[in-house]
């Protein structure tokens, strides 16, 4: 299992050394994202959908899932909102933090190394994308005064302007069809999703390079409240879907193991593109972004060792 993380992390630390020496510009790491985004994810997500069908664990382990995420992400906007004091914006950003997981760039590549099967992350791509992210988006949209014009619609489109959303979508269609494309087709689109792995684990250390700094310290109660938030990202929601997934949905094995993987990734990157969109503080983003990312490497890791 340990052999399974180990080109995850490596080709991590590889983009993470691409960006320190600045090799590929600074523009490198919106160019790869937007890559792998906008052409090679979908692309891997419609092969590999259209040849394995999903899973039971679209009922129980999404249930599972489901608990850590409103369970976890509900505390981490409670804690802000009572103990913290902080505006609503915040709060939204907080419960992100917490509960909503980088399930494309790190999910999918774990999923492919570790689980051998990506049925399960797809699921969890259309339950974030179809029913969190608007939720999130719609606090955003309450709780700020610098949204963005024509916002509204922006929440309603989102399903049909997210490409890796429309991925998942066509390879589930596809495979519930049972039609069988051709299998050249099948082939040219896998190899471009053979680039989405690699590209999207580089493009996360690219991410990972430390930002110029402001110059200005985080006060200590915003550093508290970063390491509360992601402490319950990385350790409290899998512990969540853990004993949800074996005591109330009564799952074990691989499909256990899949949850707890799933609910263990670290905080989307999306986090700090929805708090730099919506004028919330972007730095508190991005820093639980980065410290959970590079916590998640030795949880992760540590979870499919106690339960592979």
């Amino acid at each position: 299992m340990l052999a399974a993380f180990a080109p995850i992390w490596v080709l991590t630390l590889v983009g993470y050394l691409v960006g320190r020496t600045g090799v590929l510009g600074p523009a490198a790491v919106d160019v790869l994202g937007r890559f792998v985004f906008y052409v090679a994810m979908p692309a891997a997500l419609v092969v590999t959908l259209t040849r394995e069908p999903l899973t039971g664990l679209a009922g129980k382990g999404l249930a599972a899932f489901a608990v850590s995420t409103v369970l976890i992400g509900g505390l981490g906007f409670w804690l802000t909102r009572r103990v913290f004091r902080r505006p609503l914006g915040d709060q939204a950003i907080a419960g992100m933090l917490s509960g909503y997981i980088n399930a494309a760039n790190l999910g999918i590549p774990v999923a492919v190394q570790v689980l051998g099967n990506t049925a399960f992350i797809a699921v969890v791509l259309l339950f974030q994308l179809l029913v969190v992210a608007p939720a999130i988006l719609g606090l955003l949209d309450a709780g700020t005064r610098e949204a963005p014009r024509g916002r509204w619609r922006d929440i309603l489109t989102l399903p049909i302007r997210n490409p890796v959303l429309v991925g998942c979508l066509v390879g589930v269609t596809i495979g519930a069809s049972g039609w069988d494309p051709p299998e050249l087709a099948l082939d040219i689109v896998g190899l471009l999703g053979a680039a989405a792995v690699p590209t999207a684990l580089i493009a996360l250390g690219l991410s990972l390079t430390p930002a110029p700094s402001t110059g200005e310290p985080a006060e200590p109660a915003r550093r508290v409240e970063l390491g509360i938030i992601v402490a319950l990202k990385t350790l409290a929601q899998p512990a969540v879907a853990y004993l949800a997934g074996r005591f109330i949905f009564g799952l074990g094995g691989a499909e256990l193991l899949a949850v707890v993987i799933c609910a263990g990734l670290p905080a989307a990157q999306n986090t700090f593109v929805f708090a730099r969109a919506y004028g919330v503080d972007a730095r508190f983003a991005r820093n639980g972004v980065v410290l959970s990312t590079a916590l998640s490497m030795a949880t992760l890791t540590l979870t499919a060792v106690l339960l592979g």
